[in-house]
């Protein structure tokens, strides 16, 4: 189930806190419950990713988006994610998580968030967003005209860039196996 708790906490604690330009950094603190934990005792992959975003969440209400969808009507998406586990969130722990936007293209956003305990990355994300209408994709561009803001984006690190190259070469839609094998099947 979704922690729409967690989610009321963090947007009463975010209506007290101060707004953020658009590339400002949102820092938030959580806890291991044993409701995140999978059979390994540790937090499980699917709530990290849950977690994570309750941290873009807040974050678009810190830098004015969520004003902004809500006045026109529009969504929020998630276009693509590449995230790294290195260290095992357990019961109880507390932890640092950390959201950030890196910039921006003619199409999509770019989030970083990472999840931190003592001083040790334990999980690093990157996420391509994307602002919708009811015929698709709104530009960034548009997005912030209607913020009344021109800017430009930051140069995207080279391992962002080269994340947005390599998952450019990803087939789309990608090959059912379970399709491939039975056609294979039925023609011998």
């Amino acid at each position: 189930m979704y922690p729409f708790g967690r989610l009321i906490k963090d947007m009463v604690l975010a209506r007290n806190a101060s707004p953020l330009p658009f590339l400002g950094t949102h820092v938030s603190y959580h806890r291991c419950w044993p409701q995140d934990i999978d059979v390994f005792m540790e937090m499980n992959n699917g709530r990290i990713l849950t977690i994570l975003d309750l941290g873009r969440t807040v974050l678009a209400k810190r830098v004015g988006l969520l004003k902004l969808l809500r006045d026109n009507h529009w969504g929020l998406t998630m276009a693509g994610t590449s995230v790294r586990y290195r260290k095992r969130i357990r019961p109880f722990v507390r932890f640092k998580m950390v959201s950030r936007a890196v910039g921006w293209d003619d199409r999509f956003f770019y989030i970083d968030q990472s999840i931190w305990i003592n001083g040790d990355c334990a999980v690093q994300a990157l996420y391509r967003s994307a602002i919708t209408d009811k015929n698709g994709i709104v530009t960034p561009q548009r997005a912030f005209e209607a913020l009344g803001q021109t800017p430009t984006s930051p140069a995207l690190p080279t391992w962002v860039t080269n994340w947005i190259a390599a998952d450019s070469t990803r087939p789309w839609p990608p090959i059912d196996p379970t399709v491939a094998k039975a056609s294979l099947a039925s023609a011998a």
